[in-house]
Formats: C-alpha cells, structure tokens, sequence
C-alpha cells in the first residue's frame, strides 16, 4: 500500500503545474476602479438623476479588459465592495454623500484616465 501511494505521489509530481494567469500590471488600479464604480452605482440615484449605469459601464470594462474568470470574479467582487461600502453608511442623500459622490467622480475620473494612458495599445 506504501509503495502504491509513493508511486502515485512520484506520478502526480511529474505531471506539469496547471498554468496560472499573470495579472497585468494595472491590476491594482483596475480593482480600485472597480470598487469606486460600485459606490457610485450606489450613490449616484442616492443624490442625483441617475443617468449614468454604472453597473453597465462596469460590465463594458470587464468585456472590454478580456479579463479571464479569476480576474471577473475579484472585479465584480470590488465592485460589490465599493457598493457594500457605502450602502452601511447612507440610506438618503446627505451633503456628506453628495460630497463622496462629488470625490468619486473625480478620482474615477483620474483612475481611467490613468489606465489609459499608460497601459491602452
């Protein structure tokens, strides 16, 4: 029996590793997005019209990026995050949310562009 299991354990550790996808290097940047496109998902109806769809601006990224699945699913999870976030802390517009609304904007904003810049063929 000891001798089957060693054998099956040499085997298994000839076999070659699964391979494992490498994150670009905007990554970081790219979850940071992701969460900040979440709390504006949430926000935005909160204090304004909501004329934007950030949910559908975030669906055209993740299509648009050609993320695999591992990268959708930690996406999508940041998204979730950054809506999560603040949907514990507002429930009505305050001028607290409208200025977090107000800042999100911004820093999206410069976040994309960012990505853009550096990392767009």
């Amino acid at each position: 029996m000891r001798r089957l299991l060693a054998v099956a354990i040499v085997l298994l550790s000839a076999l070659p590793a699964p391979a494992l996808a490498v994150d670009p290097p905007y990554e970081g940047q790219m979850e940071k997005l992701a969460q900040m496109l979440g709390s504006l998902y949430f926000l935005n109806p909160l204090c304004r019209s909501a004329a934007t769809d950030w949910r559908q601006q975030m669906a055209d990224l993740v299509r648009l990026d050609q993320a695999d699945e591992d990268r959708t699913q930690r996406l999508y999870g940041a998204f979730n995050a950054g809506y999560v976030a603040y949907a514990r802390l507002y429930r009505t517009c305050t001028p607290s949310a409208e200025e977090a609304l107000a800042r999100l904007l911004i820093e999206a904003e410069a976040n994309a562009r960012d990505i853009h810049t550096h990392y767009a063929e």
